[in-house]
C-alpha cells in the first residue's frame, strides 16, 4: 500500500476554495475507493494538503486524482504548483509498554 501527500498553496483560505477542493476530494473518493484528508498548516493557513493513505493501485489512482483535478479546475484556486509525493507503507510500530 501507499500513501500520498499532495500540498500546494492556495490563493485565499475561503469557503469557495475549500468547497471546490472537498468537492473535488468526495469526486475521487467515489471514483477511486479512497477517502482523503484536508489539512491546513497551522501558522500558514495558505498552505493545505491533502493526503490520501492505503492506495492499492497506485497507477489507477494517480490517473484518476489527475482527471478529478482537472474537472474541477482545482489550478484555479492554487498559488504556484501542487506537489504530490508517495510514500510506501512500513510495518506498524509495536511497543511494549509497562
Amino acid at each position: 500500500m501507499q500513501s500520498y501527500f499532495v500540498w500546494y498553496r492556495v490563493n485565499s483560505n475561503d469557503r469557495d476554495t475549500e468547497t471546490a477542493l472537498r468537492s473535488m476530494m468526495a469526486r475521487l473518493a467515489c471514483r477511486s475507493g479512497v477517502s482523503g484528508r484536508l489539512l491546513k498548516k497551522r501558522d500558514e493557513l495558505r498552505l493545505w494538503m491533502e493526503i490520501y493513505a492505503d492506495v492499492a493501485d497506485p497507477v489507477r489512482f494517480e490517473h484518476l486524482l489527475q482527471q478529478a483535478v482537472d474537472e474541477f479546475d482545482v489550478e484555479m484556486y492554487i498559488d504556484g504548483a501542487r506537489c504530490t509525493e508517495c510514500f510506501d507503507a512500513g510495518e506498524s510500530v509495536v511497543a511494549a509498554c509497562a
